[in-house]
Formats: C-alpha cells, structure tokens, sequence
C-alpha cells in the first residue's frame, strides 16, 4: 500500500515558476508508474504528465509541453513536476497518483496541491 503526499503548491503570478513534490511512503516506489494529474473548478480531473518507473521515459499534455518537467528521484521516494511559465490556466488542484505498470487505473492518490496562477 502505498501513501502519496503532495506539496509545493500555491500563489504565483502569471509567468512565474513553482515545483510540485509527490512523497511516497508504504511501497517500493521505483516499482511504479507515477502521474500527475489536475482539477480546476468545475471541471473533470486530466492528466497533465507521466513518468516510468526508472525516469527514462516522460509524456506531457498538449497544453503544458515545453513548460512543465516531470522527473523522479526513487532514492527518496519522491516525484517532481517543475512548472515554468505558468498562466492562469493552469490554476487547479494537482494531484499524484501511482500505478503498477500493468494496470490500467492508477491505485493510489495523493491528497492534491492547490495551484492559484494569478494574471
């Protein structure tokens, strides 16, 4: 069973840059795939970014390529998403979230991050 902690959330001017963290604990985490997903208000949960089990391997929204950076240190359990140039678009709550890699849901869910992006 595996407990994912975000944080690094909050307030920042359009333009500006924030670093996510996702903390894990309870598993071996290099064993997962990990995701970071977003919900604005009033809108369905999407994905923004995922990373493979060793790093080697990254995809990214349309709406966040060339200014998000997922990565992962599996020494310390964590998982990052670097934010650069952020717009008020991107005001939402994020969430990680884990899977192994033959399932098709991820299992495990932090409990978010809130992201204000104020223009």
């Amino acid at each position: 069973q595996v407990q994912l902690v975000e944080s690094g959330g909050g307030l920042v001017q359009a333009g500006g840059s924030l670093r996510l963290s996702c903390a894990a604990s309870g598993g071996t985490f290099s064993f997962y795939v990990v995701g970071w997903f977003r919900q604005a208000p009033g809108k369905e949960r999407n994905l923004v970014s995922i990373i493979s089990r060793g790093g080697d391997s990254t995809s990214y929204a349309d709406s966040v390529k060339g200014r998000f950076t997922i990565s992962r240190d599996n020494a310390v359990n964590t998982v990052y998403l670097q934010m650069n140039s952020l717009k008020p678009e991107d005001t939402a709550v994020y969430y990680c979230a884990a899977k192994s890699p033959t399932s098709s849901a991820y299992n495990y869910w932090g409990q978010g991050t809130q992201v204000t992006v104020s223009s």
